[in-house]
């Protein structure tokens, strides 16, 4: 018996986990770009957030059909994957459904599920397609999704639509060998979906049935591991960074605003004391806001990383819905993608490297970031938990205190807090002098 199939399947399984492994750690470089952040607290409410976000897609389900679908794609690409371990195991012993004999009856069973989720990941994949490129769901076809988004989020579902039909048509060639007694070939008993594609395969010899099934085979392991490579380079590295992402969620209510450390500091450096309250010069001012990606913390990267693309933060943003140009989304891959060019520049040219750009103003525009309300509807949309309010904070932070570049209503408004206490333009004693007309008045007039 050859074993050059074994030392092929060796080579593939060495090349992919090589590739993937150094890509692995250039993610996890890229997101280390940020600041450090503490974001460890509540471990319990995390792992309920994590279980109730990630795995169980809470808040996909605002949308019933698109959620169903996604969720028939999402427990496929779990269930079926778990074939994906005989698969090496026979690609590695030479052998063939290793687990077959073991599991008995059991396997045909499984084999069935297995099919049953194959047919159920094929038909939402091509519903998708429908969405994006028939009936053109409008917040799939916004601006920012123009070349290669558009062709990563249509090339992934072809993706799957040709692994489930390799995997059928593997079963039904199987089958057809098994029942004519080739050797190696085991009989499973009734595998409902392959057994309706045999017929299409009847009319061929042995040899062609064992060149088709083992070229399944083949196709879809390595489909498989190129497509696990794949992912790292696309949106769908969402498929496991939405995890992470969902643990280290901001578990505080949407409408806090988070503290600057960097104004607490310069306080305590022109007061001569540290936060702890002990005299102590502090001598290192860090910058206000961002105006790069290295600026933010590694949770805001983490947050570029994770996104779907999915644009329902867009969708429900009312600046983007009254024609301004802010869309969450944008905000999310401009830092992702400037994360990823940052991060080569360094990886070929030293911590040194600079090449005169930077996410605000290269990427990101100040009309963009002035047009946020602040509303947090952006969060509470995100079926991740992703943050796009806290880049665009930090962004406004630094063109407003860096800079001094806010819109001049903004710096009256700005002026007006500091010496009266409010956004009006009044004494504080004079507040409540539209009270005066009220007295004596009856409270229903």
């Amino acid at each position: 018996m050859s074993i050059l199939p074994q030392l092929l399947f060796i080579a593939v399984l060495s090349v992919a986990g090589v590739v993937l492994y150094k890509r692995v750690a250039f993610l996890r470089n890229t997101i280390l770009l940020g600041k450090d952040t503490f974001r460890s607290d509540a471990p319990a409410e995390r792992w309920k957030t994590m279980a109730l976000v990630a795995f169980g897609q809470q808040k996909m389900f605002k949308r019933i059909v698109p959620a169903f679908l996604h969720l028939l794609i999402y427990v496929g690409f779990i269930v079926i994957n778990i074939e994906v371990l005989e698969f090496i195991i026979d690609g590695l012993s030479g052998t063939h459904r290793i687990f077959a004999p073991f599991l008995g009856d059991g396997y045909t069973v499984a084999m069935n599920i297995f099919e049953w989720l194959a047919v159920a990941v094929l038909v939402s994949c091509i519903a998708f397609l429908i969405r994006r490129n028939i009936t053109h769901v409008p917040r799939l076809t916004m601006p920012e999704l123009k070349g290669w988004p558009a062709l990563d989020a249509n090339l992934i579902l072809w993706i799957e639509i040709v692994l489930m039909v390799a995997i059928l048509s593997m079963n039904a060639t199987d089958q057809l060998l098994a029942e004519r007694g080739v050797d190696g070939y085991l009989q499973l008993g009734g595998l409902v979906f392959s057994s309706m594609l045999s017929p299409l395969f009847d009319g061929f010899g042995d040899q062609t049935l064992v060149a088709i099934e083992r070229f399944a085979w083949w196709f879809h392991i390595i489909g498989i591991l190129g497509f696990a490579v794949y992912v790292t380079y696309s949106k769908h590295l969402h498929i496991f960074l939405a995890f992470p992402n969902t643990w280290y969620s901001n578990l505080k209510p949407k409408g806090e605003m988070q503290n600057m450390p960097e104004i607490t500091n310069e306080v305590n450096a022109m007061l001569g004391v540290t936060a702890s309250g002990t005299e102590e010069s502090v001598t290192e001012i860090g910058r206000f806001g961002a105006k790069e990606v290295t600026d933010l913390s590694w949770i805001n990267i983490l947050n570029a990383f994770s996104c779907t693309e999915c644009g329902r933060c867009t969708a429900e943003c009312p600046a983007n819905m009254t024609g301004k140009k802010l869309s969450p989304r944008k905000i999310m891959m401009d830092t992702r993608d400037r994360a990823e060019e940052l991060s080569k520049g360094i990886s070929a040219k030293g911590e040194s490297f600079e090449d005169g750009k930077s996410l605000l103003g290269d990427y990101i525009t100040k009309e963009e970031i002035n047009a946020c309300t602040s509303c947090n509807a952006c969060v509470e949309a995100c079926p991740v938990n992703i943050d796009p309010l806290d880049i665009i904070m930090q962004l406004r932070r630094y063109v407003a205190m860096e800079e001094s570049g806010a819109p001049q209503q903004w710096n009256i408004m700005f002026q007006n807090i500091e010496t009266s206490f409010s956004p009006w333009k009044f004494a504080t004693t004079d507040r409540f002098n539209w009270a005066n007309d009220l007295k004596g008045k009856p409270m229903n007039e």
